[in-house]
């Protein structure tokens, strides 16, 4: 796989979708990754996987055709104040930070061409559903897709979507993990293994992940209709979920999860700007 002869990357960031990033680069490329942190531990972790880790994010961006930024919004500021503003031009520059708009990065980082995407956890096993904001479509952005699916597949959607996005699949392997660990617990309390729940829960979510894919059904509650009948296991349990709202509160979990992505945005957009007027 080639990126237009962008030989080196730099992840900007090693946390855990930083690290995600780096080990499915370095597995599935031949490309030099640098890869920055701030604590000995991600250093380690980074430089394990076989990337050049250090903490030095100016010489990283300097050295890189491709740099992919995987700090927390709220530590963008201070990664701008560390790159020297001539490093970032003529570069392609990948944003996974919630809420910093394309406007603000632009402003932010003048002369490189900036994407904005959102990805998941599911990255560290190449299956992330990625969005990447609309930012017109030439060579450098095909590069950009080209890049993203190393993790998963990719959308491209408008940027009014990000937030959203945030809130369902950004967070949702965390949303994920506690429906599975709900029923995997409610098998116990029936009786069984918990390994043997686990496995059971994990084998359901994936094996209908595909009949859903498989259009055999066109939506959810077609699925649901098919399993239910009258008076039997599937009803009761249904019952169970009607009668405690969990529906609602699912709705609500994205709902509130994308709200708080609006929210960061807000707040660090406004300090970022700040921060570019000061220079």
């Amino acid at each position: 796989m080639t990126f237009n002869n962008h030989s080196t990357v730099a992840v900007l960031g090693s946390g855990k979708i930083g690290l995600a990033f780096v080990k499915q680069i370095l597995q599935k490329t031949s490309y030099r990754v640098y890869a920055t942190g701030r604590r000995s531990e991600t250093l380690k972790a980074a430089e394990s996987l076989g990337a050049l880790a250090l903490r030095d994010n100016n010489l990283a961006v300097r050295e890189s055709g491709i740099v992919v930024i995987a700090v927390k919004p709220f530590h963008f500021p201070q990664l701008l104040s560390e790159v020297e503003p001539e490093n970032w031009k003529g570069k392609i520059v990948v944003s996974l930070m919630a809420g910093v708009k394309l406007d603000t990065l632009r402003a932010a980082i003048p002369g490189a061409r900036v994407f904005r995407a959102m990805p998941n956890l599911n990255s560290y096993v190449g299956f992330s559903s990625t969005a990447v904001a609309e930012n017109g479509y030439d060579d450098t952005s095909r590069t950009v897709e080209e890049f993203l699916k190393i993790f998963g597949k990719v959308y491209w959607v408008p940027e009014e979507y990000l937030d959203i996005w945030t809130g369902l699949a950004g967070s949702g392997p965390a949303f994920i993990a506690e429906i599975i660990d709900a029923m995997a617990m409610g098998a116990v309390a029936a009786g069984m293994p918990r390994e043997l729940s686990y496995e059971a829960v994990l084998d359901v979510l994936e094996g209908t992940a595909r009949l859903l894919r498989s259009r055999l059904y066109q939506h959810p509650g077609q699925l649901r209709d098919a399993v239910t009948t009258p008076a039997g296991t599937t009803i009761k349990g249904l019952m169970v979920l009607e009668s405690g709202g969990v529906k609602a509160v699912l709705m609500k979990m994205v709902e509130e999860a994308s709200r708080r992505s609006r929210e960061i945005g807000e707040e660090i957009n406004l300090k970022i700007l700040e921060k570019i007027r000061q220079r």
